[in-house]
């Protein structure tokens, strides 16, 4: 290896520079050759999906639903590229153990709503950092416009891909995970087509690069959130987290080279995306208002009470942003400092802590924190459909693709 390169903005402040003290063995940091390898996939799409792009729009619709819910030795003379495309999703690999899925879906379930938080204050306000990913949200303009409505659809996509048993061949996160790749290809093909898409500055659109990305902000920085929230997890549910997202991240056509096989390698990799994607401009200032004012949207139409839950909705969301992406980030993004809120969080964060460290040692209570995980999901879901009515085969956003 080369001379290590100098910590990104991203580990030298705030939740993550804790992370690199407490949480991470050794030096992680990479060096000019990896950065350049990683780079080189930021030019690399997904072949295999951007060619049913075309098949999709003439006819082909009703085969590639067909195939995704039973399989395409259903289909009746499917054209060559869609049967190409599921022999590969459906030919697991080798590394996939099932328990180990289950394993890792059941320590994901055991948060319950409290994992929408970090979710949406880590995962995707840090992923608002990467401003070249950034550039298809903003083209297609439904992350800036209809912000609450999409980080429903996230939610619910991500509790699909995320309950025991859903990632067999038809479950529900199993269909998910091939419908949002389908939905890459369609923004892909949109990208690519327009006049003004700048190569240079932002890379193709939707890069091998960009979905490893969000691979790592719904896995490992999803439990790094958690775990900073008070939430524990032992060696083993970490490992198996990250297991479930690998299987995801293939499923969705990430490169094997860019999925991590262990905790260390997903730190490795997180480095270098900080150091080489994390470069924030406007963009990621107007998302994250949208997502901001999405979360101020909870106090609408309830007069008094309502100026008063937006407003703590606010300052919840933007301490807990804050405190995990640093100072200097969270100020880039305008984000609000209510040292108020911050304080609460971390007094949460520590009351989370104790009863976590009660439920580790009482026999049968990490069961029971499952099943009360698992109803809370269940209810959001619910909810949300009354509410939101999110489009789970994501057929709205391919037609605005």
């Amino acid at each position: 290896m080369g001379e290590r390169l100098p910590d990104p903005e991203l580990f030298r402040q705030g939740g993550f520079r804790v992370a690199s003290r407490l949480f991470i063995d050794g030096d992680i940091r990479g060096d000019e050759r990896q950065v350049a390898r990683l780079r080189e996939f930021a030019q690399r799409e997904d072949p295999a999906a951007d060619v049913l792009v075309p098949l999709l729009r003439t006819g082909s619709q009703g085969q590639f639903e067909q195939a995704l819910r039973q399989g395409i030795d259903s289909v009746e003379s499917p054209p060559e590229a869609l049967e190409a495309f599921f022999r590969t999703v459906e030919a697991t690999p080798y590394w996939v153990d099932p328990d180990r899925l289950d394993r890792g879906a059941r320590a994901i379930t055991r948060a319950g709503l409290l994992g929408l938080f970090p979710l949406g204050d880590v995962s995707l306000m840090g992923g608002y950092l990467a401003s070249r990913a950034t550039k298809s949200l903003v083209g297609t303009g439904e992350i800036e416009y209809k912000a609450s409505r999409r980080l429903v659809e996230t939610a619910t996509w991500w509790i699909h891909v995320t309950t025991p048993g859903a990632l067999v061949l038809g479950g529900r996160g199993y269909e998910s995970a091939l419908r949002v790749r389908i939905v890459h290809a369609h923004v892909r093909s949109a990208m690519n087509r327009r006049e003004d898409w700048d190569y240079a500055a932002w890379d193709k659109p939707v890069n091998q690069v960009q979905t490893a990305g969000t691979l790592l902000l719904f896995s490992l920085v999803y439990v790094f959130g958690t775990q900073l929230l008070g939430l524990r997890y032992s060696a083993r549910e970490r490992a198996d987290i990250l297991h479930l997202w690998r299987y995801v991240g293939w499923l969705m056509g990430v490169d094997e080279e860019l999925l991590p096989a262990d905790e260390e390698d997903a730190w490795r990799l997180l480095w270098l995306l900080a150091t080489t994607e994390f470069i924030p401009d406007d963009d990621s200032k107007r998302l994250a208002a949208a997502l901001m004012k999405s979360h101020a949207g909870i106090g609408e139409g309830r007069g008094a009470l309502g100026k008063v839950l937006a407003h703590v909705s606010v300052a919840g969301h933007g301490a807990i942003s804050r405190l995990l992406l640093g100072k200097t980030n969270a100020d880039f993004l305008e984000l609000p400092d209510d040292p108020i809120a911050q304080a609460a969080v971390v007094a949460v964060a520590g009351v989370n802590f104790a009863a976590e460290t009660v439920r580790r040692v009482v026999p049968g209570a990490t069961a029971l924190q499952e099943l009360i995980g698992a109803a809370g999901r269940r209810h959001y879901l619910r909810q949300v459909t009354k509410v939101f009515r999110p489009d789970t085969t994501y057929g709205r956003h391919m037609k605005a693709a």
